[in-house]
């Protein structure tokens, strides 16, 4: 059993604390004020980001000290929304919040993943009707190693799981959120997800 905050109690993070719990972790969820962030992450040994990616860095420097040494999931995105909402645009071109977040918190293990499909998804990957990717950066194997096994509590299976490499690959994961608000105009929110064939 591991314990985990999990940052921000809307959909994504809802979502992943209920199936995480189910999963017989130990879970704790805040909101995005700082008090009730930093007494969830204090505790745990894995900290999920789920909140917002706009606030998400200052947000998380904030908690420096208590995700100190330890693994910190992103899955989130920093964007730049247009009129209805929808992602227009990237808030880091040329780079990603999960760079931007290992450089800040450069003693902290960031892994990007579960960016890359509608919130549904993550928890219930088998559901679509072919096999999704969730996509691993980062710089710390043995981070991602554990990541992988949270992934598979999930409902992941090993081979639906590709490790780009660093944490500079998460660039390219963070930048297919570009595709998030045509997508959804073309077909609704129905559950989807990026999905390497081979």
């Amino acid at each position: 059993m591991t314990t985990i905050a999990v940052l921000g109690n809307g959909r994504v993070g809802g979502n992943l604390a209920a199936a995480l719990n189910r999963a017989g972790h130990q879970v704790a969820t805040a909101d995005r004020s700082p008090g009730s962030a930093a007494d969830a992450a204090r505790t745990a040994q894995i900290i999920i980001n789920a909140t917002p990616g706009a606030g998400a860095l200052e947000r998380l420097v904030g908690l420096r000290e208590q995700i100190h040494g330890k693994i910190l999931v992103d899955v989130s995105n920093a964007t730049v929304d247009g009129p209805d909402g929808l992602p227009a645009g990237l808030l880091y071109p040329g780079s990603s919040l999960a760079e931007q977040l290992q450089e800040a918190l450069p003693g902290t293990r960031v892994v990007k993943t579960l960016n890359t499909m509608l919130y549904t998804v993550m928890t219930a990957p088998g559901a679509l009707t072919q096999p999704p990717t969730a996509f691993l950066s980062g710089q710390d194997p043995q981070a991602k190693q554990i990541v992988r096994g949270l992934l598979a509590d999930l409902g992941w299976h090993q081979e639906w799981i590709t490790d780009l490499g660093g944490i500079e690959t998460a660039q390219a994961a963070e930048a297919a959120v570009l595709f998030v608000p045509h997508v959804i105009r073309s077909n609704g929110f129905a559950p989807f997800a990026i999905s390497i064939a081979r």
